[in-house]
């Protein structure tokens, strides 16, 4: 049975004007997710996904250890998916 679910996650430290959207989306294409990644004022990245459980672990996982150097903190609400995303996006 496939648990599907949401991640919110913010990431923190020198994530922004480094390409952090870009490699999210790159990453994005490698995994079976829907949602968005997007800059925010505060100086964060968040990234909604949606998924399978253990799908959205990995993609998280591999955003971070593409972005390894440049994140100082991480942030993770799980929730249930809500759909709504025909696919994985930037927003601006």
């Amino acid at each position: 049975m496939t648990r599907t679910g949401r991640i919110t996650v913010h990431f923190s430290g020198m994530v922004q004007g480094v390409g952090f959207r870009y490699t999210t989306m790159r990453v994005a294409r490698s995994f079976q997710v829907t949602g968005y990644v997007k800059n925010l004022s505060d100086g964060r990245v968040e990234v909604v996904a949606e998924g399978d459980a253990d799908e959205l672990t990995r993609f998280r996982s591999s955003i971070e250890k593409a972005m390894d150097g440049y994140i100082s903190n991480v942030e993770e609400v799980r929730a249930e998916a809500a759909g709504g995303f025909p696919s994985f996006s930037v927003r601006y």
